[in-house]
């Protein structure tokens, strides 16, 4: 694929090693990276594809996977941004196997989150009678990326948010020892207080949840 070619070339012309190192510690040395930062890498990136905007929007979800499977970590963060704007309003109900896909491949928290918010809570809105199966099997995993998902989908609903499907999430992870996870329930229901204070001030009080699940949702309340 052309694309898929013009920005490794692109990437690996702009590579900076000591960005590189410096950025592949921040993530616990989990992934290399070329070492180029985020304003340069969106720069990059939109460039080439808006040069090559029909063959992305043509195979999208092709390019996505592609780019996910390789190692450094600027093309999983191309990849995801991609499906980010190309499959808006567009998912197929067969494209949850793809979402989950991703966030089980090359995990860390910020390609997890981002997936979870605009990926997969945009994949919910527009199937909502997928929900409750995809909760149910995301938050019954043994992958704690999933279990964080189910958690932080409904990022960015607001008003549109299930509190009874939040708090229940919340509730099943609430005994949870991985921090992560414990981050996630403070994340999502510091998010929804945001639309409903006094249900999350009132959850929160008789949750019994970990302190810093506890301290991160109360974190902006008075």
């Amino acid at each position: 694929m052309s694309f898929i070619l013009a920005l490794e070339n692109a990437f690996a012309e702009n590579k900076n090693p000591e960005n590189a190192f410096a950025m592949a510690k921040y993530m616990k040395n989990k992934f290399p990276f070329f070492g180029i930062k985020t304003e340069e890498r969106r720069r990059i990136f939109k460039k080439i594809w808006k040069e090559n905007k029909a063959e992305v929007s043509a195979n999208a979800r092709a390019i996505a996977l592609e780019l996910h499977s390789k190692p450094q970590r600027e093309f999983h963060y191309c990849a995801i941004e991609i499906l980010i704007k190309e499959l808006k309003g567009n998912y197929k109900k067969e494209d949850i196997l793809l979402i989950e896909k991703l966030i089980l491949n090359n995990s860390w928290w910020d390609s997890a989150d981002t997936i979870a918010k605009n990926i997969l809570g945009g994949y919910l809105l527009q199937f909502p009678s997928e929900t409750k199966n995809v909760m149910e099997r995301f938050s019954n995993s043994e992958n704690m990326w999933l279990n964080r998902s189910a958690i932080l989908f409904q990022l960015g609903y607001k008003q549109k948010t299930n509190a009874d499907l939040l708090f229940s999430e919340c509730l099943k992870k609430s005994h949870s020892k991985k921090f992560f996870v414990q981050k996630a329930i403070g994340w999502a229901l510091r998010e929804y207080a945001k639309s409903n204070p006094e249900a999350v001030k009132e959850f929160v009080k008789t949750g019994n949840l970990k302190p810093l699940s506890t301290k991160e949702a109360l974190k902006n309340m008075c």
